[in-house]
This record gives structure tokens, sequence and C-alpha cells, in this order.
């Protein structure tokens, strides 16, 4: 009988328990309400609707060219029973990007929004080469091959809706000193310098690679880098590990080496070698530059660039057939802080300090090797890596304005050992788009920035 009450007694002890929370739970329920939409159903400027990317919470509108952003007026959409602010139909200074708050219930979404004009010039190509345009300084700028004639060239110009150009597309043109190119719509009329030039003499730069030479790089991104610069510098040359190792390669006349490594996350035996690894020391002792992108970033603990261990501590990346593509979000960089920096110059930005590398939905395999701060290595932030490594860091991710969270961009300037270093490891570094299930892979539209990076870091290191 003891046993029967006891089982009884436990029975209504769980009833009870039970009961109280069903009644703790309708009671949180009917003070919260949750079962709500807070996303934007439509964002429309001078009725020109928006593009709304719910799952990274942006939006951006882009008006026609010669629009102005700086007071306008959205209407916005929003689910019944919400609230945004600022409200619709209030007037905006879209010259920045602004933020959007909708609240429903005891939810909220903020949202980042951008309004933009479209730019005037959407390409400009000669031969099939692409141009560098900056719509910030109202420039063009192309390397040709060396030995192209630049006195009768025709350039195939791409336009927005509504603008004209002259000199036309198609017009033959002698680019042996900057040409002017007037581009118009009703609203606003602006000049582009297109300056076209043949590769310079420039520093003599040294492509580093682990393949005997440079038809033998397998890697498409290590082959698309080394053909930019083979391009772009007439004083280019490639060194193998192996020569460096043997003593084959003096590198003694090299302004710049150059060590772009994708093929692995793990950096090869060949550059670790006691043999390459010194003979890089001596030169960089004597005053000697070297430029390390990619997974080639971890390359500074080894050259004692940073203390023993100081190297990348988060470096990671796929590898065909893996890989992925990011249909919401560009990818980028903030260099907050650092806007007059050689290295940043005549960047495509898309605010002050903000410049993207790696356009929405372009297959990417993020091969990353930088620095992560606030949680690993002691470093807690921007302020105390400085200290750690003796390094400058330039650029972080595009979220992060005082590049205290990553490391993407670093410079180590001259020390006792007259060591000068600079390291670019970001994923969105991305020289080549791979195939997509054997199908191309949409271009990178950010492509000119990566080169650009790359130029500026090159002519840096020589000049400082």
């Amino acid at each position: 009988m003891k046993t029967i009450f006891n089982k009884f007694q436990t029975f209504i002890i769980l009833l009870v328990s039970a009961v109280l929370v069903w009644s703790c739970d309708n009671n949180m329920e009917d003070g919260l309400v949750t079962n709500v939409s807070v996303n934007v159903s439509s964002f429309k400027v001078n009725d020109i609707s928006g593009d709304i990317d719910n799952k990274n919470d942006k939006i951006t509108v882009t008006l026609p060219y010669g629009t102005s952003v700086n007071a306008v007026a959205p209407i916005i959409e929003i689910p019944q029973g919400a609230v945004i602010s600022p409200a619709s139909g209030t007037v905006i200074d879209f010259s920045q990007p602004v933020k959007f708050r909708v609240k429903n219930g005891n939810i909220y979404k903020d949202y980042q929004v951008t309004v933009q004009a479209q730019v005037p010039i959407i390409s400009f190509k000669i031969n099939g080469l692409s141009a560098t345009i900056n719509h910030s300084s109202k420039t063009i700028s192309l390397t040709m091959p060396e030995g192209t004639n630049l006195t009768a060239l025709e350039p195939v110009i791409e336009l927005a809706n509504g603008v004209s150009i002259n000199p036309a597309s198609g017009t033959i043109i002698n680019f042996s000193s900057p040409v002017q190119f007037t581009v118009s719509n009703a609203n606003l009329t602006e000049i582009y310098t297109a300056k076209v030039t043949t590769p310079v003499s420039g520093p003599t730069v040294a492509f580093l690679g682990t393949a005997a030479t440079r038809t033998g790089l397998t890697n498409p991104d290590e082959i698309a880098a080394s053909d930019w610069l083979f391009g772009k510098f007439s004083g280019a040359v490639y060194v193998s590990m192996a020569d460096v190792s043997s003593g084959a390669a003096n590198l003694t006349g090299i302004d710049v080496l150059w060590w772009h490594f994708d093929s692995a996350t793990a950096l090869p035996g060949d550059a670790l070698n006691a043999n390459v690894t010194s003979k890089i020391k001596t030169y960089l002792n004597a005053g000697g530059n070297i430029l390390l992108t990619g997974f080639a970033a971890q390359y500074v603990d080894a050259l004692g660039i940073v203390p023993s261990g100081k190297g990348p501590n988060n470096v990671f990346g796929d590898f065909l057939p893996n890989g992925f593509v990011d249909a919401g979000s560009d990818w980028g960089i903030s260099f907050k802080g650092h806007e007059t920096h050689p290295v940043f110059e005549g960047l495509q930005t898309y605010e002050s300090g903000k410049a993207n590398f790696l356009q929405k939905g372009t297959f990417r395999l993020n091969h990353t090797a930088w620095w992560f701060l606030p949680d690993w290595g002691g470093y807690v932030n921007g302020a105390g890596w400085r200290t750690q490594t003796g390094g400058n860091n330039l650029a972080s991710e595009a979220w992060d304005n005082t590049l205290d969270g990553r490391v993407a961009i670093a410079e180590f300037p001259s020390g006792t050992a007259n060591k000068k270093c600079i390291t670019i490891s970001m994923g969105a570094y991305d020289w080549y788009n791979e195939t997509v299930n054997g199908a191309p892979s949409q271009p990178n539209g950010f492509l000119d920035n990566i080169k650009k990076i790359t130029e500026n870091s090159l002519n840096y290191l020589v000049t400082n």
C-alpha cells in the first residue's frame, strides 16, 4: 500500500508541475508577440523599386545617372501592424547608407539602405581588354600589351540608359596622350579622362613560385595573378623557389618579391627550406621588399618578419569541387582611418574607407590567411596586435570600422633589419573565377580593385 501511495503522490506532483509550466508558457505567449514579420516588402524611390536582401538585411536602390540622392523620400511597404523608422515618405539624405528599423510586436530588424545613382560608364574596352574606371576621380586607365600602337585605338564603351558620350564608342582615337570623354544626360554633364599606356618600366618585380618556370604554374589563381603582373610591368621576372635555394636566382637587382600562393592552406616545403628562407632574409635585410598574398601571408613567420608564432592564426578555405556562391553580399574591406594610405589610392569605394573586392553571385573558394583578433592569440584588438607583431593593421572586414576584429591587410615597416612587407590575405582577394559544374562563373565586377591594390602595394614597397 505504501508503494501505491508513493506512486500516486509522485503522479500528483508531476501533474501540478506540468500545469504550472503550461500556465507559465501561456503567460509568456500572452506577453510577447513574436509570431510576426519584420521584413520590408517594398522599398521605392522615385517609383524605382529597390533590391531587398532579407538574408543580409540590406536594401539597394539604383537611380538613373545624374539623380541627386541628397533629399529623396522613399515609399516603403511593411507588414500589417509593423512600424518603420524613418517613416515612409520622410525626406532623407542618402549620400551615405542609412539605417531603417522595422518593429512589429516584440521583435525588430535593422536594414542598411543604400540609394545611389547609376554610374554613366559601365565598361570601357579596347581590343577586348577592360579598363579600370574610377567614378570618384572621373578617370579611366588601361594598360595595353607591350608594343601596342597607341595612336589608333577603338574603344568599345557601354553606357547607362539615357547617357551619351563624346567621342562616341567605336571612334578611332589617338591615345598617345590622355583623352577627355564627355558623358551627359538630361540632368548632368561630366568629363572623364582616359589614359591608355603600355607596360611601364616601373619596379623590377619577381613573381615567386614553386614551379620551375612561369609556364609550369598550375593553380588558376596564381596564373591569373602572374599574367596580370607580366602584362603590367615590363620589368617583371619569374623566380622559382628552387632557383632561390640553389643561388641561381640573383635577388640583388629585384625591387620587390611577390609571392601569391593559392594552392594549399599549408605552405609548401620548398618555401620553408632553410636555403630559401635564409636567402630571402638576407635580401630583406639588405633593403629588399616583399608582398605576400593569399595563403603566402603565413610566410611572415618563417621569414622572421613577425615574432615566432605570431603569423596569421585563422587560415582556411575550400578547394574544388567544393566552393560556393554568396548570392546576397559583396565581399570587401574597411580601411577606416587609413583612407589616405597609398595602398588604397584610386580604389573604387562604396563609401569613404570601404571597398568591395568580390561581387555577390560570383563563385568563391574563400581562401583566407588572416589574423583573428578578439578571441585568439591574446591580441584582443588592433592595438594589441600591433604591439605584439610590430605591424600596422591597414584593413579588416567591411563591417569592422575600428579594425579590431580581423587583420586582412597589413604592413610591416622598416625596422632594425630594414624589413618591408605587405600582406593581403582576405578571401575576397580572388584573381580567378572557377567554373561551377563545368559552367563559367559570373565574372567578378570588382576585379579592378584587386589589380589596383596589388599595383599600389608593389609601388608603395619600392618608394617607402
